[in-house]
């Protein structure tokens, strides 16, 4: 695939660790707060340079987003982190009454995400959380697509005035986002520009999305590829224009179809131009416990999946 240079492989909460820790030498307003799980969110390295704005709450995750709130009321920006389940399901109430209706500028940072958490099973494979929290009021939506993004994504939400989800993950995955790239919330990537099919995809998907481009180039598929790091709120113009050009859609996530990156996508397009959409997500399901690509490939969301369902939106096209 054209322009797409493969910079390292690395897991995207070590980018959310560094972008942290460069974060709190910036910033002395900037404040982290973890239930538990600094190692699992790469929080290490803020606690040990700035250890007076680092607070360990314990497995007290309602607990944490309450002081988060407390604390904006004096200026400061908490960073708060923990698994992806917990981040959201388990405090889904303190969220929503202490951040997103109180309007409180906290950054919520969430591990561990979707399918690829792999072999802790169900119980922590959370595929609802985009959905939860893009439903609610005053929260902005972020899933950015590797190591160097997440960093961006993490430095940049620091400066946006407003509840933030960030959305990031556990496998180690190919790093192909430049480090000096510009990130923008609210803003696609686009990765290729073609005029067949658009492929619209987030987080671990998108190098997925390149996989499955790669395998589509080779048959003379010219795909479009739009990285939607930014769920909510969404890049209308950026779905509109690829629309134009395609007049077919993929939307691909790591995330129930239910509520997240495809429901977005078809909301923009059912009222403005409608046009046909497949879904890559995983339907209506909980996972379960297994090696997080072989997971991957069973519920769906391999670079195989997305081909075929190029081709079938390709199909309808015509």
């Amino acid at each position: 695939m054209e322009g797409i240079e493969i910079l390292g492989n690395k897991d995207t909460r070590s980018g959310f660790g560094e972008g942290l820790a460069e974060l709190g030498a910036e910033n002395e307003n900037v404040v982290a707060l973890c239930a538990d799980l600094t190692g699992s969110l790469k929080m290490n390295a803020f606690q040990n340079a700035f250890p007076e704005r680092f607070f360990q709450v314990g497995i007290a995750e309602a607990n944490m987003m309450g002081m988060a709130a407390g604390m904006t009321i004096g200026g400061k920006i908490p960073f708060t982190g923990t698994f992806a389940n917990f981040s959201t399901g388990r405090v889904y109430d303190q969220i929503r009454q202490s951040i997103a209706y109180s309007q409180k500028n906290v950054k919520i940072c969430a591990s561990h995400a979707g399918l690829t958490l792999g072999e802790d099973g169900a119980t922590h494979q959370i595929l609802e959380d985009i959905g939860m929290m893009r439903m609610l009021p005053n929260m902005t939506v972020v899933v950015p697509a590797d190591f160097n993004q997440t960093k961006q994504a993490t430095k940049a939400i620091a400066s946006h005035d407003g509840a933030v989800y960030l959305r990031f993950g556990r496998p180690v995955m190919p790093i192909f986002i430049k480090p000096n790239a510009v990130f923008e919330i609210g803003k696609a990537d686009v990765i290729q520009e073609g005029s067949d099919v658009t492929i619209i995809a987030c987080g671990h998907m998108v190098w997925k999305s390149i996989e499955a481009a790669q395998t589509l180039a080779a048959k003379g598929v010219s795909v479009e590829l739009l990285n939607m790091h930014t769920i909510k709120p969404i890049d209308e113009s950026a779905i509109l224009k690829s629309a134009g050009k395609t007049k077919c859609i993929v939307t691909a996530e790591e995330h129930m179809a239910n509520g997240g990156l495809g429901e977005a996508v078809a909301r923009v397009l059912a009222t403005n131009t409608p046009c046909p959409q497949e879904f890559i997500a995983v339907n209506d399901s909980f996972g379960e416990s297994g090696k997080p690509m072989d997971l991957m490939e069973k519920y769906g969301l391999g670079a195989s999946h997305i081909h075929d369902a190029a081709l079938k939106a390709i199909q309808r096209k015509a």
